[in-house]
């Protein structure tokens, strides 16, 4: 029996009479009346393309309204995010929902403990917390789901990426190439709209930032002992820039657990043989912080200005001539339209031949692109720099929040800690010197005098 093909299919897959002829198919289409065994099918392929432009257009339509109503800062998501709900009062708001809000700033604090998503999956699972379509479930009267408390990895990746969660509107994260495919792409961040303080936020943006951060620099236990180095993803080589791997064993004792360079392996790497022992790691960190803390409780005004003299002053500088360059160039851009008008006219009139035209005006549009992406940078260096001086009340924060530590935590350490750079150690005076270079969040580093980056051991005794 010869196969009949339904109309949908074959108006995607039909090329003329011999395609389905070769292959003994039937091609049959109710509403248009056409039956290929009784030959009439002679305008089929005018209506496949018919439809195909039906398609097409409706297609623009379609994506010219996504267009405008992204551009205009509303949310295109169907569905908010987990962490929010449509306001009931105006369908096109978010407001928080407080339960999963709560779940989402634990998987943020987790993150920010050292935890990768899947660990944090486990623990979501092990504490019996609803997944986000089992809190859906439940919240909309409908079905659990069969395993209504195990989390998956994917899922804590995708809350650990949401921005949104700062309270701000991302449009445009994906596109299509065209109406026929149903892949979504990536879109560049340039390409990307976001509109901030759109709705309440329920991570800081400090923290988001901090987040992503810490899970560019991926962090895995050490295969020996299945432990994570307290300082794993911070730690980098002075002399060649790599990071320093944890080092342990299931016979080490705690005291033995180590970071050493990563280009460094038995003598045949690139980079020389430098190492630092955690537990000497922690003692110096530790102290760094509270000297940082003294620092600020004592005299936070004089505090306040050497991070200013040692962070700020010279961006300072090079904002102001920044902005000086700015009003410059936007000036020159303004002049550049008034130049155009002016030779436009002269070719109409016919002042000036038309090849003169063409070459003169691509001239000044090739001026105008290079001063508006001049433009373009230094207000996003301006900005970076403004942003920059609002992080010293961050980094207060910060100092409140841990006064009176005792012993340091991943959250600690990476709250107070972007990077730490290791520098070989010096044994030339008999002693063992090695200096450390605490970046900080925030703020970045605070200069001391050589001492107070040093820890120092006798070369007889055990090695730092």
């Amino acid at each position: 029996m010869t196969p009949a093909v339904p109309y949908p299919f074959c108006a995607l897959v039909y090329n003329g009479e011999s395609f389905f002829a070769e292959r003994d198919i039937r091609y049959i289409a109710i509403n248009d009346g056409v039956d290929s065994d009784k030959g009439d099918n002679d305008f089929t392929p005018f209506r496949n393309l018919f439809n195909d432009f039906y398609a097409r257009d409706t297609s623009k339509k379609i994506r010219a309204v996504m267009r405008a109503k992204g551009n205009a800062g509303e949310h295109l998501c169907s569905n908010p995010p987990y962490g929010y709900v449509k306001d009931p009062n105006d369908k096109k708001k978010w407001i928080v929902d407080e339960e999963a809000a709560e779940v989402v700033k634990r998987v943020f604090d987790l993150c920010v403990a050292g935890k990768g998503p899947m660990q944090i999956a486990k623990v979501l699972t092990a504490d019996r917390v609803l997944t986000a379509k089992a809190h859906y479930a439940r919240r909309d009267g409908k079905a659990m789901p069969d395993n209504p408390f195990r989390w998956d990895y994917k899922s804590v990746a995708a809350i650990l990426e949401r921005s949104e969660y700062t309270g701000c509107t991302v449009n445009f994260k994906t596109y299509s190439k065209s109406h026929k495919l149903k892949k979504r792409l990536q879109n560049a961040p340039e390409n990307q709209r976001i509109f901030p303080d759109t709705q309440p936020a329920i991570i800081d943006r400090n923290v988001f930032e901090r987040v992503q951060e810490l899970r560019a620099n991926k962090r895995r236990p050490a295969k020996q002992a299945e432990r994570q180095g307290l300082f794993s993803g911070l730690l980098y080589c002075a002399d060649c820039g790599s990071k320093l791997h944890f080092s342990t064993g299931k016979g080490m004792t705690p005291d033995q657990d180590c970071y050493r360079c990563s280009k460094y392996k038995s003598n045949t790497g690139d980079c020389t043989m430098h190492y630092i022992r955690e537990e000497t790691l922690k003692l110096f960190v530790l102290r760094r912080i509270f000297d940082v803390t003294a620092l600020f409780f004592e005299d936070i005004t004089s505090f306040r200005e050497t991070v200013h003299q040692q962070r700020f002053e010279e961006a300072e500088k090079e904002a102001r001539k920044r902005k000086r360059e700015i009003a410059q160039a936007e000036k020159r851009i303004a002049e550049l339209d008034r130049i155009f008008k002016r030779i436009y006219e002269d070719d109409i009139s016919g002042a000036i031949s038309h090849e003169r035209f063409l070459k003169l005006s691509a001239e000044y549009e090739a001026e105008q692109e290079e001063l508006t992406q001049k433009v373009k940078m230094g207000r996003e260096m301006v900005s970076t720099y403004e942003q920059d001086k609002a992080d010293f009340d961050s980094f207060a924060a910060v100092i409140r929040k841990y006064v009176g530590i005792t012993e340091l935590t991943p959250t600690i350490v990476n709250e107070f800690v972007k990077k730490i750079i290791i520098h070989a150690p010096d044994k030339s005076t008999g002693h063992r010197r090695q200096k450390i270079q605490i970046i900080w969040n925030f703020v970045g580093e605070l200069k001391q005098d050589e001492d107070a980056q040093t820890v120092e051991r006798h070369r007889k005794s055990r090695t730092a």
